[in-house]
Formats: C-alpha cells, structure tokens, sequence
C-alpha cells in the first residue's frame, strides 16, 4: 500500500481491539501518505470506527503498533494524538453551541495576555484575526465570527469543524461522516473545503458511506468487512460496484451500489 515517492505519514501494524470476546479490529494494516486522501468504508460493525478510534487516542488497541510522522506513538487519550497534529472532525462536530466562532476555533488553545492561576485575560483580537485567516485558508466565508454556532446551519457548523481541523491538524486530518447530516448545496460546500486541502497537500481520511462522495474526494478506498481491512484499492483503478461487491463479499451482480449511496 505505500508509496515509495511519497512520505508515509500514518502507519499501523497488526492493529487490533478486542473488547472481551468481541473482536472489533483484527490484525489491520494501513497507511497514508502525505498528500494523500483516503476513504475508509464498510458495513456497519466493520470495525472502520474502531480503527479510528485507536488511531486518534480514543481508544487504546489491544494489540499492534501505531507510527506517526516516522515515530512509533501510544496516544494515550484524543489529547496526545492531537498534540502531535491528528485532529478529528467528528460525527457530533465536537462544538460548544453557546460559544462563537472563534472561541470554537481556540477551544483548549486561547491565546492569553496572562494567567494568573485559575485567572487568565484572553487577547480576543489575536484570536479573531487569526480565526479569520484559518477560515481563509480553506475558502470559508463566515461573516460574524461573534455569533453563536447553535445559531448556525448544520453546513457552517461544520465548516467551523473543518476550518478548526485542517488550521491545527497540519500533519493528519480525520473526518467521520462529514456530509452525512447535511443538504445537497451544504454538502457541496463540505467537498469543496476537502478538496481545497488536497490542493494544500494535507493528507485527510474520510470514513463515508457515501459512494459518490468517495470516488469523487479520494486517491484511494481501505474496505473493512468484520473487523478486517480486506483490501485497499486506487479509485482510478475500481468502479462502485466492485467496492459494493468487497463491502458485502458477495459478487458485485447480486447488490445494487444504490443501497450505499
């Protein structure tokens, strides 16, 4: 699966997690590249969430390794994973409603004047002016960065997500379902947003359901089936039914690729 003219920025070995006698994740190899996007898709039970969640500190596996940026790592917690440059856009968005804009984007990063003990007196200009630039960067045009996100569509708030991720999470960005909620001219914006990170060379990985969306945002598609990785194909080298017929491991006559779009 590597690629030999580019950087391996994420790799696993032999990752697995077994929670009892339930065998979540069995022996999974992965890796990505910088500048690469990459889709993890499957069934649900698959085990592409809990490869996820080991990846990124969520979870700690039962058994192999994890190497990031060229250094085996043991993220301990979401905490350590995103100190060392994985951030997560998650399913949920991870966002404090009651909070703007930009206090969404510095949350557990405040620029301050000073702390004195449990005080501190925040530089909110600092904040403001550098929030306006991580939004430009990924092309997102938010006009008051005063306003509360519960005040936002579901499609801005997950721009504040991605915008957050892809200006502290330079070295990996993972993202879990980042359209699943959203409406046909919303879910454009999202695409356009990924896709203005792969012209920015930031390796991103994408677990979808979401066969058009894949073939459209990835340079290569990892299918999980109980709990394995079984394969891992180049979009430009498959069609949709073949990835139906790994998703199932039935031939790709007998399932319409439909049901997964």
């Amino acid at each position: 699966m590597n690629d030999l003219n580019k950087e391996v920025i994420l790799k696993t070995v032999g990752l697995t997690k077994h929670y009892g006698g339930v065998r979540a994740l069995e022996d999974a190899n992965f890796s990505i590249s910088s500048h690469e996007h990459i889709a993890i898709v499957g069934d649900n039970g698959a085990g592409k969430s809990t490869f996820v969640r080991s990846i990124t500190g969520v979870e700690r596996p039962t058994f192999g390794k994890i190497f990031f940026n060229g250094k085996e790592v043991n993220f301990r917690s979401p905490t350590d994973a995103r100190e060392s440059g994985i951030e997560t856009v998650y399913q949920n968005l991870a966002l404090a409603d009651d909070l703007d804009v930009t206090s969404n984007i510095f949350l557990g990063r405040e620029i301050e004047y000073f702390k004195l003990g449990p005080l501190s007196w925040l530089n909110k200009s600092a904040m403001k002016k550098k929030s306006s630039e991580l939004l430009a960067q990924t092309g997102i045009k938010i006009g008051n960065l005063s306003q509360a996100v519960a005040s936002m569509s579901g499609g801005q708030r997950q721009c504040v997500a991605i915008s957050r991720a892809a200006g502290w999470g330079s070295k990996l960005i993972v993202m879990d379902e980042p359209t699943a909620a959203l409406g046909i001219q919303e879910t454009k914006k999202v695409e356009e947003i990924i896709k203005n990170l792969k012209e920015r060379n930031i390796p991103v990985i994408i677990i979808s359901h979401n066969l058009r969306q894949v073939f459209d945002l990835v340079d290569k598609i990892a299918v999980f089936r109980q709990g394995r990785i079984i394969d891992v194909v180049k979009t430009s080298e498959v069609t949709g039914n073949d990835v139906v017929a790994l998703i199932t491991g039935l031939d790709k006559k007998n399932r319409a690729v439909g049901e997964y779009i």
